[in-house]
């Protein structure tokens, strides 16, 4: 039989289980949405036990709709959301110490600002390529260190353990194996960019004993082997794990220095392969760790704005516009064009190159005319402004214009947001396409760990895309639209202050 991947893509809101083969072809794809907890404004927190029974369910539900058995699979790869923070006790049952602490959470915003007065961010953005912000793992773990009764000395007698999700499901999946890799490490603040392993001094700042945090491995390595994991034998290799947008960028074959993807989710986040260099922004992105094969390091630069598919979400269960998400698009394009109206989405603070985490929503130029559907549209338009900046600080700190961007997630499906983008950016966007690039490439991470692909460039010989968009504006109408979303920015700058 033909060997089969397992890929468990671990998101904000869902659990996706997928499987497929050597050619890419998908056999079976199940996504399990799970509960959000919001016990405070501005807070953000994930229940683990309803992650580990989301991650169970869509596992065991994939399994049966490819029509096959736990035994036929080759390879398991992991990717996760992020920054998110886990805190749990050593044992087989991985008892959490406390909620996950999500990425979205701001909670640690005046950690951060106290940081910043001692005048600690040029040394952090140094180590890390990071900024200093409550989107970062670090002032989160710091937080619950100190927060929770006992468990600064619990971390440091070594009974328990910290992980972002992918070591989370590792160690549950596994029966107690606690490693991480770079990709998530580079998102913690607490490992050097340069060297990829855990910094003493950033420890020491942050407060945080080192008995508590995982190994970092390389992302071609076996991580551990299945042990009691429902539905799959024991034994299954997990040989693959690497965190979402990098998991993208490694899904949408961007093998090559240049090149660009934007992943269209909860959030929206474009990163470009810098190479074995780590390139430091000047416009206030993020240099990150891509993947580590073998003992050469892929780098990039990354922009996210936090909330995209979040905004659509808003408008569903919020206000009530629709029914399904999928609906926005026939409500936006039922009109000509936004009539006037703008929408910034800052519903979670606003990430680069803006970072101003105490940021709100904006809506402006609404007049008698409004209706749901102008609002609609001025929704895909603001996160397709929110994406513009980030590709122009990328092309800003890269050095070079930025000629093609490829395009994944469920947002990216969206035909009237994917050329509003292009017309936006003036550049060709290309779908894959599979929009679970984020899945797929810790998939083909897994595969090609065991040899199911020989090399990266078997890889992308096997990559198809679904969709080319052109621009379709000239440059004085771009021009236009762009000062609109500036006037915005400045008045939610303005507002901020």
């Amino acid at each position: 039989m033909r060997p089969l991947i397992l890929a468990i893509d671990q998101g904000t809101t869902g659990t996706t289980a997928l499987i497929f083969d050597e050619d890419l072809k998908v056999l079976a794809k199940v996504n399990h949405e799970f509960p959000q907890h919001f016990p405070e404004a501005s807070w953000v927190e994930h229940d683990l036990n309803e992650i580990w029974s989301s991650v169970i369910k869509a596992v065991s539900d994939v399994l049966k709709r490819a029509n096959i058995s736990g035994k036929d699979i080759s390879a398991i790869g992991i990717t996760n959301q992020r920054e998110t923070t886990c805190l749990w006790h050593h044992g087989p049952e991985a008892k959490p110490l406390h909620r996950a602490i999500v990425w979205q959470d701001r909670r640690t915003h005046e950690i951060c600002q106290k940081l910043k007065k001692q005048g600690y961010e040029k040394y952090i953005h140094k180590k890390t390529g990071l900024l200093l912000d409550p989107y970062f793992s670090g002032t989160k773990l710091e937080w619950l260190l100190k927060n929770i009764p006992q468990a600064k000395g619990l971390a440091k007698s070594g009974k328990v353990a910290f992980g972002t999700i992918e070591s989370y499901l590792l160690y549950r999946m596994t029966g107690g194996t606690h490693k991480t890799e770079g990709s998530n490490a580079s998102r913690t603040l607490l490992m050097d960019i340069k060297t990829c392993q855990w910094d003493e001094d950033l420890l020491k700042l942050f407060q945080i004993p080192k008995a508590v945090l995982p190994e970092i491995c390389a992302n071609d390595v076996e991580f551990g082997r299945t042990k009691n994991f429902p539905g799959l034998p024991d034994e299954v290799p997990i040989t693959g794990m690497i965190g979402d947008q990098q998991s993208a960028l490694f899904g949408q074959a961007c093998f090559s220095k240049g090149m660009a993807k934007c992943t269209y989710g909860t959030g929206a986040f474009a990163l470009v392969n810098t190479g074995s260099t780590p390139v430091f922004s000047k416009n206030k992105l993020l240099t990150t760790v891509g993947w580590r094969l073998g003992h050469k390091t892929t780098y990039g630069l990354e922009g996210s704005a936090f909330i995209a598919g979040a905004a659509v979400q808003w408008l569903r269960d919020g206000l009530e516009f629709f029914d399904e998400a999928s609906q926005i698009e026939a409500l936006a394009t039922s009109v000509s064009d936004s009539d006037g109206v703008i929408f910034v989405p800052a519903l979670s603070g606003m990430g680069a190159p803006h970072w101003l985490p105490t940021a709100t929503g904006l809506i402006s130029g609404i007049s008698r005319r409004t209706t749901r559907a102008h609002i609609a549209r001025a929704t895909l338009e603001g996160i397709s402004f929110q994406v513009r900046e980030l590709l122009a600080a990328m092309m800003k700190d890269y050095g070079k214009k930025i000629q093609l961007c490829k395009v994944d997630g469920g947002g990216a499906a969206n035909n009237f947001m994917m050329q509003f983008q292009s017309d936006l950016l003036g550049c060709h966007l290309v779908r894959s396409s599979l929009l679970e690039t984020t899945a797929l490439g810790a998939g083909l991470q897994a595969g090609l760990t065991v040899g199911i692909w020989k090399n990266l460039e078997d890889i992308k010989k096997r990559w198809k895309a679904d969709k080319i968009y052109e621009p379709k504006i000239n440059a004085k109408t771009r021009k236009s639209e762009i000062a609109r979303w500036d006037k915005a920015m400045k008045a939610v700058t303005l507002l901020t202050k």
